[in-house]
């Protein structure tokens, strides 16, 4: 039999009219900038990609060097497509407009290039996130406004996880299909279709170093799955951390569980860790389309309107239940 590839799975959607032919041929091209990606992330230190590149981004950490080489192969690759009126990167401070030499579509881009780029000196997976949006009406050259849309209008989400083998994560709003890198073929093959977080968990992903900044719902929810089957939850639990949101968020996705980055003592002068629109905004459509839950811890993340393009929220996302739980724990304080 033969296997279905990202295209052809991509001209179906066309075909049953959820998506439209630029829609398509965005993401056939998000996905070849991916496979540069995963090439360059491959070769290590044969191609003296590891290590900082001597520069910070807006967000005022230490780019390393594959920071920059991903955001520029994003960036080169979707400039000349014709499908998008304007890019923002995760790394730049100010919107990436499309050389005015290119033609301009009906989409915006928005991706953080390498997600937990930490993790590339230690050979550790890591991942890239991206969010598409329509460019609204009357919008000439999109200035930042035009991006501030809440997660709910999103027209396709995803990420791709450089690990053993590199896996293409998307939804159109319609389920959520994964696809693996056939490195021989040149083409990502259609392996995991609609996806769907596990109902019953026992694991959670959270960076327990720092617990003394958390905030009383927090500290409750975390010591309940410590206390494992000796506490009121009644079975024991197991912590996973990768310091890789595309990691922890693809464990969750596939075996269940919650992903939490709350807000704490140190991040909440910014409001919260994670970047709403690079990382918060496109990580919940796929967890929703997946049958879990996405929450700040007080509201929906899909439902929260953007003031800023680098706007900084809670994350928790993951099996509805445990979702569910968080948030009550935080309106009763």
């Amino acid at each position: 039999m033969a296997r279905v590839t990202l295209t052809q799975h991509l001209i179906e959607q066309q075909r049953a009219g959820r998506i439209n032919a630029d829609l398509r041929l965005l993401i056939e091209v998000v996905a070849r900038a991916v496979k540069a990606i995963s090439v360059t992330i491959s070769k290590g230190a044969l191609a003296d990609v590891l290590g900082n590149a001597g520069s910070d981004n807006v967000q005022g950490e230490a780019q390393k060097k594959l920071d920059v080489l991903a955001n520029e192969i994003l960036l080169q690759a979707n400039e000349w497509g014709g499908h998008l009126a304007a890019m923002a990167s995760e790394e730049v401070e100010e919107v990436h407009q499309i050389p005015f030499d290119y033609p301009r579509g009906g989409y915006l881009l928005l991706f953080d290039p390498l997600d937990g780029s930490s993790n590339i000196d230690v050979n550790i997976s890591v991942g890239t996130i991206f969010s598409v949006l329509k460019n609204p009406p009357g919008e000439g050259e999109p200035s930042e406004a035009a991006f501030l849309q809440p997660g709910r209008d999103q027209v396709a989400a995803g990420y791709a996880l450089y690990g053993p083998s590199t896996m293409f994560v998307l939804t159109i709003g319609d389920g959520v299909h994964g696809f693996t890198l056939d490195r021989e073929m040149g083409s990502f093959v259609y392996t995991h279709p609609f996806m769907t977080v596990p109902h019953e968990t026992s694991e959670y992903a959270i960076n327990a170093s720092n617990y003394r900044h958390w905030e009383p719902p927090i500290k409750r929810y975390i010591d309940e799955l410590v206390q494992g089957k000796d506490g009121p939850r009644g079975r024991d639990f197991n912590m996973r951390w990768v310091a890789a949101m595309v990691a922890d968020v693809h464990r969750i996705l596939t075996r269940g569980g919650v992903f939490m980055y709350p807000v704490d003592a140190k991040c909440r002068d910014k409001g919260g860790r994670l970047r709403l629109m690079y990382e918060a905004s496109p990580m919940a459509m796929i967890i929703e389309q997946a049958g879990g839950a996405a929450s700040t811890g007080r509201e929906r993340i899909l439902d929260v309107i953007p003031q800023k393009l680098h706007q900084r929220v809670p994350v928790v996302l993951g099996s509805a239940a445990e979702v569910e739980r968080v948030e009550e724990y935080s309106r009763q304080g």
